[in-house]
């Protein structure tokens, strides 16, 4: 297997002969048998272990036995001890979820803080025919039937392409010792009972169904990356980026066949998971949103937007008398004294300076806001004005105010306020100019 691995490494996997690794390393037979064969090809690696303290000394046990593996292969060990079913508790998560959460948010930590290229994982192709029927088992699209990628980012599966059966020959013929995980035999996880009953019966089956599996999932990986390009193209065609918001052509997109699938193949990336919602966007009145935990979706007239969600700020800036600029979310105003008006536009303001009181306040405006548009005679609740506007659902939201004394003056890139234009007698004028980053 030695010679399979390096040629592996040597063909597939080459950055990992130049790069600084950290092996997560369990125990058990399939991340110790990886750290034997990082250390015969020479990689250069250090080992990470986790003590979730879930069986009480053994979980205690098996830290012991890697602090002594790290010492006969002479490499640098780290280890980490978590409170894990209080984690869940808190978080509420399965224990197996709040060990995964916990895990690999310390192994990226860890990572960073040591400057590790890669994380090598001990996954083999039974962990992915194993995570191929759990996913077919709880549904899936065409992504949940690859099954567990090689490489995702800094995590690398060095032993992807090799069975338990082949990683369990090596470690016998080279008398390796290893830690046995009780939890492993019980069936009270979904994952052992396909290991312990569903995978013997399918290779009762097919003596080859490890081949089979590998076949098919290179066939739906080509598959998958065959509809990634013209996914690529259709996102080109679709959809236009502007100011980092997405907007997609509701006539277009229901021009375009197979218009159900086409939203969830431009949409999955960003979390969503109500897609009949989605796809009812298209025919809904402006304003209709659907949220993902990250992004929204937006029905605006003919098109959807698509942007990234933030709950609605509660963020106050104060603007001191001396402060030159202001930059926030991605915005940037500018504040300087000027003698007379020069240049017009919505994002610059004029305000007289003799009226202004310090500390102006900047905020999103709410509802039940009003002020008095320059050039009227009465006040207008500030909802009415950006109705009028014609402004986007998502305009409206990351409209900000600028107060002086409780006092509106500025609706922020919109309209100043009547009681605070410039008159003959004013002397200092204040020149806000807003601008926003690229």
């Amino acid at each position: 297997m030695i010679q399979e691995f390096q040629q592996h490494i040597k063909c597939k996997l080459p950055f990992l002969e130049k790069g600084k690794c950290l092996l997560t390393i369990s125990g058990g037979i399939d991340s110790v048998v990886l750290a034997y064969l990082c250390k015969s090809s020479q990689l250069h690696f250090s080992l990470a272990h986790c003590n979730f303290n879930l069986r009480g000394e053994e979980s205690d046990a098996d830290e012991v036995f890697i602090k002594q593996l790290a010492e006969q292969l002479e490499v640098e060990v780290f280890t980490q001890s978590f409170q894990t079913e209080l984690y869940a508790k808190d978080h509420q998560l399965s224990t197996q979820l709040a060990a995964r959460e916990l895990r690999y948010r310390w192994f990226y930590e860890l990572a960073e803080e040591k400057a590790f290229d890669y994380i090598l994982t001990a996954h083999h192709v039974n962990d992915s025919l194993e995570t191929y029927l759990i996913n077919t088992t709880r549904g899936t699209g065409l992504n949940g039937l690859t099954g567990i990628p090689e490489v995702n980012g800094k995590i690398v599966r060095p032993l992807l392409s090799f069975s338990r059966e082949q990683i369990q020959q090596y470690a016998q013929e080279h008398e390796i010792e290893w830690r046995e995980d009780s939890s492993n035999a019980s069936d009270k996880y979904f994952r052992n009972k396909i290991r312990h009953h569903i995978i013997p019966q399918l290779t009762e089956e097919n003596s080859n169904l490890l081949q089979s599996f590998q076949q098919t999932q290179q066939n739906l990986q080509d598959a998958a990356n065959l509809l990634e390009d013209y996914t690529t193209i259709l996102f080109s065609r679709l959809v236009e980026e502007i100011n980092g918001k997405y907007f997609l052509n509701v006539h277009d997109l229901k021009q375009t066949p197979h218009t159900k699938a086409v939203l969830f193949q431009l949409l999955n990336s960003f979390g969503f998971t109500e897609w009949n919602d989605v796809y009812q966007l298209l025919e809904a009145q402006t304003g209709k949103q659907v949220f993902s935990k990250t992004h929204r979706l937006v029905r605006d007239r003919e098109v959807l937007i698509l942007d990234e969600f933030l709950k609605n700020s509660e963020e106050i800036i104060a603007i001191e008398k001396e402060q030159t600029t202001i930059e926030w979310e991605d915005k940037k105003i500018s504040v300087e004294n000027v003698k007379e008006m020069q240049e017009f536009s919505q994002n610059i303001a004029y305000l007289p300076a003799q009226k202004i009181k310090y500390p102006l306040i900047l905020r999103k405006w709410k509802a039940g806001d009003r002020f008095q548009p320059f050039g009227m005679k009465g006040k207008k609740k500030l909802s009415d004005f950006l109705k009028d506007e014609k402004l986007s659902p998502l305009e409206k939201e990351n409209t900000w105010v600028l107060i002086s004394d409780k006092k509106i003056a500025w609706v922020v890139g919109h309209r100043t306020d009547e009681r605070f234009k410039i008159e003959p007698n004013t002397t200092t004028i204040l020149k806000l100019n807003l601008t926003y980053e690229k």
